[in-house]
């Protein structure tokens, strides 16, 4: 075993032992849970190194990097997340190696998504990313809708062809009412979602937490969580 590989299995390991741990405090199945490992800045080889350890579920933040990625790993069994603010003029890129885009947070870009989706014969699954940290009507620092905009988002995917409703995703919020309160922000969360599955049943995947607050999101009820650094290890710095 390469010593880049046993890095990555030893990490894998404590992330695992941090995850089981926390559905367990929480009266949760292990299997409930998803990881998901944000492989941004990080090359193709160490994707291929995950693949190797068991990881299938692999998210990106920016088109530029995640294309060539996904293209070098293309004969792996892998489900890549985009994870990042999305322009619409990087969809028809987007939409070729994506399985979900957990970042819809406007009407433009579900149209662009739904006819790029549609044009390459494919489905694309979707989660509402939901800003804590938005006022009524504005997006979020990070991206995202606000809480109030939600239902009319889901609505919107769920007419549009192409385009398959998953649930929400959030990230923790740095400023506004919940900064600093992770838990209580992925609680809120999980009340946004529930009531989303009331009429949408399908719609049950609620994506949160990251390297810092896995326990918090799995507390709360999160299905899927989005660690980086606790897997591939400090990111350098740009600059």
């Amino acid at each position: 075993m390469t010593d880049r590989k046993a890095q990555l299995a030893e990490n894998l390991a404590r992330v695992e032992e941090r995850i089981s741990a926390a559905c367990a405090a929480a009266g949760r199945e292990r299997a409930d849970v998803t990881l998901i490992v944000v492989t941004k800045t990080y090359p193709a080889s160490d994707v291929r190194l995950l693949h190797e350890l068991g990881v299938r579920h692999v998210a990106e933040n920016r088109d530029q990097d995640a294309a060539p990625k996904a293209a070098a790993c293309a004969d792996l069994d892998l489900t890549w997340h985009f994870v990042g603010q999305l322009q619409t003029n990087k969809v028809r890129s987007v939409v070729g190696y994506a399985h979900e885009v957990q970042s819809v947070d406007r009407l433009k870009l579900v149209t662009a998504l739904s006819s790029a989706a549609a044009r390459a014969g494919r489905e694309l699954g979707c989660l509402i990313q939901v800003a804590l940290d938005a006022e009524s009507g504005e997006r979020g620092e990070r991206g995202g809708v606000a809480p109030d905009g939600v239902e009319r988002l889901a609505d919107a995917v769920t007419a549009a062809p192409g385009l398959r409703l998953d649930g929400l995703m959030t990230v923790a919020p740095l400023a506004g009412p919940y900064a600093g309160r992770q838990r209580a922000a992925f609680d809120r969360l999980m009340e946004l979602a529930s009531g989303l599955r009331a009429s949408r049943p399908a719609a049950n995947m609620v994506s949160a937490g990251m390297s810092a607050d896995l326990e918090d999101a799995v507390a709360a009820g999160a299905t899927h969580v989005r660690i980086g650094t606790a897997v591939l290890g400090d990111r350098p710095r740009l600059g």
